[in-house]
């Protein structure tokens, strides 16, 4: 038990080291009583919490997804954007989402719950890499900082009610260790987005 902790300890110091980079005044992730006082970021992004959220197989096919969406979306960036800040923010991206899946697969082996993520996107998530594919040139950068806004936002409002209320010890670590780098990366999102807004 002790080594499945170092374990998971080692993969969430690790996955804590991809929020290095240039820093932004920014807040950690707020306590539920937090979030609940006030009103989300993006209200747009958020989806009423479905009740079996709190188990650990519904949150890891969440979070399993929204890494895999991540660095799908950001291979597209880096390939399409023209613009430096966006590459630099995908190339972040790819780094930091590879890692979380990593920790998040060592938290399920840590817990002991047979759990396998799933290997393919849900469709909301497909339909939105279809989207940015077909995005023109001049629209691209746009519409990639606006779903990185939406999917940031729903992750880290994922993270907070998991480690919160979730079912599984090792996992609800993961989810507290994984929601500020979250909240990171979403104030990074907002800042793009705002670039781009004329």
């Amino acid at each position: 038990m002790t080594r499945h902790l170092l374990i998971v300890g080692a993969a969430l110091a690790a996955l804590s080291v991809t929020a290095c980079g240039p820093k932004t005044e920014t807040k950690g992730a707020a306590t539920p009583a937090e979030q609940a006082a006030t009103p989300d970021a993006n209200p747009a992004a958020t989806v009423p919490t479905p009740s079996a959220e709190n188990k650990a197989p519904d949150f890891v096919a969440k979070a399993a997804t929204t890494d895999m969406y991540e660095v799908e979306a950001a291979k597209i960036a880096v390939k399409r954007s023209t613009n430096a800040e966006v590459k630099k923010f995908a190339n972040m991206m790819i780094d930091a989402h590879t890692k979380s899946t990593a920790a998040l697969k060592a938290a399920i082996a840590a817990s002991g719950v047979a759990i396998t993520p799933p290997a393919v996107l849900p469709a909301d998530l497909q339909d939105k890499i279809d989207d940015l594919n077909k995005a023109s040139d001049k629209d691209f950068d746009k519409t990639y900082a606006d779903d990185q806004v939406d999917v940031h936002q729903a992750a880290l409002n994922l993270m907070q009610r998991y480690a919160q209320d979730g079912d599984v010890d090792a996992i609800k670590a993961f989810a507290a260790a994984t929601a500020p780098v979250v909240q990171e990366h979403l104030n990074m999102a907002e800042g793009l987005k705002n670039g781009f807004v004329h």
